[in-house]
Order: structure tokens, then C-alpha cells, then sequence
């Protein structure tokens, strides 16, 4: 199955790159239907005009995201050296407490596969 979802500039380079093997994401109804071997397509926020398509390796759930963070290393979301305050202050910029009380978190392991315009 193949899903659609977008990503700004930075996390779009970092997982272009290889920086970046982990999605981070609530664990709402949208991402609860990914599965292993399933595709990504991340098209650039907001423009949408570049776009990359990757593979699901790992499917890691949490009840939250600071237990994910204490979890998947640092560097593998190209967030070395970042402080627990400053990883939950950017994720709750997108997704709000109630959201993560309702539905956890989920850090989807990822391989890039091709990169495309549009």
C-alpha cells in the first residue's frame, strides 16, 4: 500500500540525505494503517513540488512522544544534540498533548527509494 504525507524543508533534506531514518508521527487512524514493506510518499511542504518515495522497514509505537525520543537515537532523526524540551516543544508546534494522550506516538523506520519532482 502506498500513503501520502508532507514534510518541510529541513526533515525533507535531512531524509534525502540519510540523515533521517525515522519518521516521527501521532499514531493516529491515518498512520495505524502502515505496514512493513508498505510506501511513503513525502511530498515538500508547501510547495509540493519535489517528493520521496520510501520504503517502511520498522513500525515502532509509544504512549508518548518523550518515551519515543528516549528510545530511537538521536542522530537517527537527525536531531543530535537536541534537549528533551527542545524535541517536545518543535513536536507540540504539530500535534497537540490531547492528541498525543488520545492516539501515542509512532517512529516509522524508513529507506529512501527515489526522489522525484511534483
Amino acid at each position: 500500500m502506498q500513503h501520502e504525507m508532507g514534510l518541510y524543508r529541513k526533515p525533507f533534506e535531512s531524509m534525502r540525505s540519510g540523515r533521517k531514518r525515522f519518521e516521527i508521527r501521532l499514531c493516529d487512524e491515518k498512520r495505524q494503517r502502515i505496514a512493513l514493506g508498505d510506501t511513503i510518499r513525502f511530498a515538500l511542504q508547501p510547495e509540493g513540488t519535489e517528493s520521496l518515495a520510501v520504503v517502511v522497514l520498522g513500525l515502532r509505537r509509544y504512549e508518548s512522544f518523550e518515551q519515543l525520543y528516549q528510545e530511537i537515537p538521536l542522530r537517527d532523526i537527525d536531531c543530535e544534540g537536541w534537549t528533551m524540551s527542545e524535541l517536545l516543544s518543535s513536536t507540540y508546534r504539530i500535534y497537540t498533548r490531547e492528541q498525543e494522550l488520545h492516539h501515542g506516538a509512532l517512529a516509522i523506520e524508513i529507506r529512501v527509494m527515489s526522489q522525484g519532482m511534483g
